[in-house]
């Protein structure tokens, strides 16, 4: 194994020749530990005690029970109390009911029964969470998943797309344009950037060791012209004409040559393969993640926020409030003309709405009851995904047409979805059943 610098790339190792390791996967490899970290991190969490509780493993479950307990009250200033059980109602166990139906032990009508009873008590559990007094929490809280996602994730996609977009239009505003020009016998050996060229008639010219960046030849002449080790990157020919041209290690082929130009007696020889696009040339493709990284990194003050207040103001005054700052937020992108100013709302935005995730997460948990909890929040859930699916689709559309439609949608969708929160009820002190 060798380490290699590979120019416009990044850094990259190599296996022989055979394998290079660059940067994009770095990036991917990156993103990949917190993941591992976290199947590590879950080999050292006690299990649930309802689940020690329904495979009959009764002390295991008092002792978890007893450890979250005395946590509890040495966090509340009262080590002294005792940890104490007055009821407890186990559930019948799965394995139990499959033995009762059929007695005879056959493997296939066990299979068939406790996947009949498994999906049985899913559809049960569902409508039970629709059910008195359940249904109305129930509704309200898929209302503000609902609108909380479809706003954040449709937003995270229109955000850099539109900052992509401010890029386009200052870099086509910078564009450089000549006409009628007529060169002859001259060497161009550096970069030509947005630019447009139109009538140019070039005679005996040599193009060695360039790149045409942005550049598009627009009813030009190429006579008798020698390209040796030229790379166009989003640059074209239009309705051009090529007489007794020769390419050589060059990356313009059909692609490049568009709109009618035409090709006379001219040859290419050992074109270029592969895609010649490097950071240098678009920058954008890095900004994309350091704008998700900047986004990404506004979060953690409001994580911070949401866990040091939410007992203390509440979490509905949370959930709601996040919500309503995060779609007036929202409002005031209609004034972000530049690509700083995007990027400071995104960050904003971002570091408001994460407090109401983290609280409607508490306020969903202790919304339902045990029985009910994973039915219900997965089902929120759910929604969170659809609705997510919903914003980047519709948001994506509406990238480089108007801001108008985004910004109105995202705010009053937020804003609605934060004033249903508000009417849920409060489960601060709610003993959890």
């Amino acid at each position: 194994m060798a380490w290699a610098i590979i120019p416009h790339y990044g850094w990259s190792f190599s296996m022989g020749s055979a394998y290079q390791f660059h940067s994009w996967r770095v990036f991917v490899v990156v993103c990949a530990l917190p993941c591992v970290c976290a199947v590590v991190a879950l080999t050292f969490m006690p299990e649930s005690p309802r689940f020690y509780l329904e495979v009959g493993k009764h002390d295991e479950a008092w002792m978890i029970l007893k450890q979250i307990h005395d946590t509890n009250m040495r966090a509340r200033g009262q080590p002294e109390k005792v940890f104490t059980v007055n009821r407890i109602k186990i559930p019948k166990h799965l394995d139990e009911l499959v033995e009762m139906k059929s007695e005879s032990g056959n493997a296939v009508s066990k299979v068939l029964f406790r996947s009949k009873t498994e999906l049985r008590g899913i559809l049960v559990n569902f409508i039970k969470c629709f059910d008195y007094p359940l249904k109305e929490n129930t509704i309200k809280l898929a209302i503000v998943w609902f609108t909380l996602s479809f706003g954040y994730y449709g937003l995270s996609v229109w955000f850099p797309d539109v900052i992509k977009h401010l890029q386009a239009d200052d870099y086509a505003s910078k564009v450089k344009t000549h006409s009628n020009e007529r060169i002859e016998d001259f060497t161009f050996n550096f970069t030509l950037e947005n630019q447009i060229h139109t009538n140019g008639v070039f005679i005996s010219d040599r193009f060695v060791n360039m790149k045409l960046k942005s550049v598009t030849f627009i009813d030009s002449t190429f006579r008798n012209c020698y390209f040796d080790d030229v790379t166009s990157v989003g640059s074209y020919f239009r309705n051009c004409t090529f007489i007794e041209a020769f390419f050589y290690n060059t990356d313009i082929d059909d692609s490049k040559l568009i709109d009618g130009t035409e090709v006379i007696n001219s040859s290419f020889h050992h074109n270029k393969t592969g895609c010649q696009m490097t950071f240098d040339d678009d920058y954008s493709a890095y900004w994309v993640y350091f704008i998700n990284f900047l986004g990404t990194l506004a979060v953690l003050p409001g994580n911070i926020v949401s866990a040091l207040l939410m007992d203390k103001i509440g979490r509905l005054s949370m959930l709601g409030g996040s919500m309503v700052l995060s779609g007036i937020s929202c409002f005031f992108l209609w004034f972000g003309t530049s690509e700083s100013m995007m990027i400071f709302m995104l960050c904003l935005y971002n570091g408001l709405s994460i407090s109401a995730w983290n609280s409607l997460d508490v306020v969903t948990t202790e919304s339902f009851p045990t029985d009910r909890r994973g039915t219900g929040f997965g089902f929120c859930n759910a929604l969170c995904k659809l609705a997510a699916v919903l914003g980047n689709m519709i948001f994506g559309s509406l990238v480089g047409i108007t801001k108008a439609i985004p910004i109105l949608l995202a705010s009053s969708v937020l804003v609605c979805g934060g004033l249903v929160g508000l009417r849920l009820p409060d489960t601060r002190a709610n003993v959890l059943m």
